[in-house]
């Protein structure tokens, strides 16, 4: 999987399909040679014949073709790596030191030539992945301190193409994940969160491709940095026709001191080169996710219950023992607390903190409510927000100095909340201490762990660089916080939620079972949320709920079946009021939730295409077939009829060639060849908001 070649220098690494080809140059330098289809280490050293050098003495070294690129030099693109030393001096000069190779991972040793600071580059590469992961450790071995005005985990150089296109989701609160795919302009594009968290507004990663690709054809690189806090990612285009990015921890303005000693690694930054245009690439990063990311990949996302529309903070024993007798007649596995069952929690203004079961509300505590739900034969999870207070509370009256904040500065509110800072150790500590209790002492399954406010105020005034530290600190502190209530408690599970979608990534993700996509449970606006979602994070992870209409958001009014339909692409969830639900309804739900339970293996664990994407008037399909392409479903949704509009047939993707289908629900049998050539048609319900689900079942020989 890892070649080297002592006489040229060069380094290759190979993925099932792709190599990755590199070489220390005479300055010393890592510099990248080759990032694509499958190279032998003879055709590497090819690629590693120098190019004349730049005539114009304006140009220096190209700003793009480093592994890491540093601030020094005749270097004028972005840097990876940005260092200032205590005497004011900048910039970064390599001096290499040694490799070492270690089952699959490579590490290339280096330090600056003048001032004790070493770096290590390192690469991992699997057997059943093309995804590359790199990070980069930088240790200060001097006895003066370091500043790290820049610290990414690793840069990445495509080949030379005719032109560029960048694929990301911007969004906003209850609007994440909407996919943008346009042209890579010249110049540096910068992709960032200020906010201390992944952010609905952006998430990290990327794709590049040469303008050409589509769904099922072309080729496709795509990155994906695995961070839960602030974070950057910088693409950018030369004149001379190259493009690369480089992507790490922290924004503009950011600094990671280093104290003598101290070492700083960054996270891992992934990168993947995929044939087969962005369906292939995106089941490249599910099949990545499910088997090397996830905690438990090979379980199954129960169908849960989640109380918050159904009572907002009007929460009591009575109440939501109903509601869960309710949610057991419907067949869902996992019954959810939402806020308000905690402290004087009776709107958003007060008693974030104070983490024990309100008495008015439930005179025994929650032992009463969870053995009734676990009688009724389902798990029990409740909401938290641990990182959060109100300023009327008990633990911000005992603790002000508890949260984000500078000295003599205001500190700003948002939802009447702060945001403890996780950085310290006492505070991280503090909530390590009551979850566990929380758990171990009730019995509880499965935690929605919330963050609904950005950072402001970003200090921490009992450390004289405690701004600088607050943010990798932070988020180390909250993934050591998880660790460990994992460890105590290896049965519970955890959603990653913050206040919608606002904490998803590889980072969150390698320490939860799944996450809230957004608070927006509309079905028609989910349909674009899951659409952009699904494009690096596998539907086994995405929580997608049925809730009432006219939905609480938007006032959108669509068919039961519709909402159910679309939140069967993903980790299905009901979040209505069911005491308020018809007969004929709780009917129609148990037998869709009885559907979706059918076919849950191929949503969670199948290989996804999406076959038409969301529109307005058109139907928009996914397919999710078994490994062995022994079944397969199709979810598809029409939110308008437009008269006159012809009714194309689908065709299917992977599915066994000359093998024969039959439908479930109907016995109509379909030869393989005609449903991936000629199509399928799907008689959708007449009108708008009308959708199906066809499952297909291969048959024996």
């Amino acid at each position: 999987m890892i070649s080297f070649a002592p006489d040229t220098g060069v380094w290759l690494l190979a993925t099932p399909h792709t190599s990755y080809a590199l070489r220390v140059d005479e300055t010393g330098a890592p510099c990248h040679l080759a990032w694509g289809p499958r190279l032998t280490l003879a055709e590497a050293e090819e690629l590693a014949v120098p190019r004349p050098a730049s005539t114009s003495s304006f140009e220096g070294r190209s700003p793009v073709g480093e592994e890491l690129p540093v601030d020094g030099g005749t270097r004028y693109g972005p840097p990876s790596l940005q260092v200032r030393f205590a005497d004011g001096s900048r910039a970064f000069e390599w001096q290499p030191t040694g490799h070492r190779v270690d089952e699959g991972e490579l590490e290339l040793a280096f330090r600056d030539r003048l001032y004790p600071l070493h770096v290590a580059l390192h690469y991992r590469v699997r057997g059943d992945t093309d995804v590359i992961e790199r990070w980069t450790v930088v240790r200060n071995a001097g006895e003066e301190p370091v500043t790290l005005l820049r610290a990414d985990s690793a840069a990445w150089t495509l080949p030379p193409l005719r032109d560029y296109r960048l694929s990301h989701v911007t969004g906003q609160w209850s609007a994440e994940s909407q996919l943008r795919r346009g042209r890579l302009p010249y110049g540096e594009t910068v992709l960032t969160s200020r906010r201390g968290i992944t952010s609905h507004h952006a998430n990290p990663w990327v794709m590049l491709d040469s303008g050409e690709a589509t769904e099922e054809h072309g080729r496709v690189w795509s990155a994906a940095l695995a961070w839960s806090g602030s974070w950057r990612i910088t693409a950018q285009r030369t004149p001379d026709g190259r493009a690369g990015l480089t992507a790490g921890v922290g924004h503009d303005g950011t600094n990671v001191p280093l104290s003598p000693g101290e070492e700083f690694t960054s996270p891992p930054l992934m990168g993947l080169c995929s044939d087969g245009g962005f369906g292939a690439a995106s089941r490249a990063w599910h099949s990545y996710t499910l088997g090397h990311v996830l905690p438990h990949p090979d379980e199954l996302a129960p169908v849960l219950y989640n109380s918050w529309e159904a009572t907002g903070f009007d929460v009591d024993e009575v109440g939501q023992k109903a509601l869960a007798e309710r949610a057991a007649e419907l067949g869902v596995e996992l019954y959810v607390v939402d806020d308000g069952w905690f402290g004087a929690r009776r709107s958003d203004r007060a008693g974030l903190g104070d983490w024990t079961p309100a008495p008015d509300r439930f005179p025994e505590g929650l032992a009463p409510l969870v053995e009734t739900v676990h009688r009724l034969g389902m798990s029990f999870g409740l909401w938290v927000e641990p990182e959060m207070v109100n300023p009327d509370s008990e633990l911000y009256r005992r603790h002000p100095d508890w949260v984000l904040h500078f000295t003599d500065r205001p500190r700003s509110e948002l939802r009447n909340q702060l945001v403890l800072n996780f950085a310290r150790r006492d505070v991280a500590d503090w909530a390590y201490d009551w979850l566990t209790r929380l758990v171990g002492d009730h019995g509880i399954d499965f935690l929605k762990w919330d963050m609904n406010r950005a950072f402001s105020e970003a200090g921490w005034p009992d450390r004289q660089d405690g701004a600088d530290r607050l943010g990798p600190q932070y988020v180390r502190n909250l993934y050591d916080v998880v660790d460990r209530l994992r460890a105590d408690h290896p049965a519970l599970r955890i959603e990653s939620c913050s206040g919608g979608g606002g904490r998803v990534d590889l980072g969150i993700l390698s320490r939860t079972d799944q996450a809230w996509a957004s608070d927006n449970t509309d079905a028609a606006d989910r349909m674009w949320i899951q659409h952009g979602y699904g494009q690096v994070y596998p539907a086994r992870t995405m929580g997608s709920w049925v809730t009432d209409v006219p939905n609480q958001l938007t006032g959108r009014t669509v068919p039961l079946r519709f909402r159910f339909h679309v939140a069967m692409a993903g980790a299905l969830g009901i979040g209505g009021d069911l005491t308020r639900w018809s007969e004929e309804e709780l009917r129609e739900g148990a037998a869709l939730v009885a559907q979706y339970k059918k076919v849950r293996p191929l949503v969670q664990h199948g290989r996804l295409d999406r076959l038409s994407p969301p529109c307005d008037d058109a139907v928009s399909v996914v397919q999710y077939t078994a490994a062995d392409a022994s079944e397969t479903l199709l979810l598809a949704h029409r939110r308008l009829t437009r008269h006159g509009a012809p009714d194309l047939p689908i065709r299917l993707r992977g599915l066994t060639p000359s093998a024969r289908y039959r439908e479930a629900r109907t016995g109509a049998v379909h030869h393989a060849g005609v449903l991936g050539e000629y199509g399928f048609h799907l008689d959708l319900p007449p009108g708008d908001w009308s959708s199906t689900a066809v499952h297909l079942v291969r048959e024996s020989e």
